[in-house]
């Protein structure tokens, strides 16, 4: 199987970035539904969306190993 090499150009970075943002946001809104809902099946299937969405998190951020980590924050608001 290929392995596509990840595309680390500053377009590349910029779009990683937003997509970062958006990630972090869904989470908190899933993690607000989480908290409504009542069914141990729903909660189980939300836990694992924000799983598979820090997973996605830290992917991006071993991408961009130049940008520190306290800087990552920085870039959710």
């Amino acid at each position: 199987m290929d392995v596509k090499k990840e595309d680390t150009s500053e377009e590349s970075k910029k779009n990683h970035i937003e997509y970062y943002k958006s990630l972090t946001k869904v989470i908190s809104d899933i993690q607000k539904e989480k908290e409504q809902e009542g069914e141990p099946a729903i909660k189980s299937h939300l836990d694992n969306r924000i799983d598979a969405m820090q997973k996605d998190k830290q992917r991006i951020r071993d991408m961009f190993p130049d940008i520190k980590e306290e800087d990552w924050d920085g870039y959710t608001n």
